[in-house]
């Protein structure tokens, strides 16, 4: 047998929930699959529904991959739509939230996997 890991992402638990936020499912799937160097994670935004936090890394690239619905996020002070098989790139130190549009939005989110830089959240980040 080969030296990987093969399960639905769908399997991983649902940080979100654990941590008591309603609106998405954020599934951390590096540790369950066992990856040494890439980061990766599942998220799915609920319609119309804007993450409660903002968050930045020090040190990791993240890179953002629309799979399905559409919705915005905002980088910094910058507020970006986001559709279907739509990235984006995201340089470290720059603070990110996502909102969903009236379908959901589920993005696959990829950077290093780095024990040291867990990033920064901020509460209520993106106010109207």
């Amino acid at each position: 047998m080969g030296d990987y890991t093969h399960m639905n992402v769908l399997d991983v638990e649902d940080a979100a929930e654990k941590f008591g936020f309603d609106t998405h499912e954020a599934r951390f799937a590096a540790g369950p699959f066992e990856a040494e160097q890439t980061g990766f994670s599942l998220h799915r935004y609920k319609p119309n529904r804007r993450q409660p936090f903002g968050h930045r890394h020090d040190d990791a690239e993240e890179v953002y991959f629309v799979v399905s619905g559409s919705g915005r996020v905002k980088l910094d002070e910058d507020v970006i739509e986001l559709r279907e098989r739509e990235a984006v790139r995201v340089s470290p130190g720059v603070m990110r939230s996502f909102e969903a549009g009236p379908q959901g939005m589920e993005i696959l989110a990829f950077g290093p996997r780095r024990s040291d830089d867990r990033g920064e959240l901020v509460q209520n980040w993106w106010s109207d």
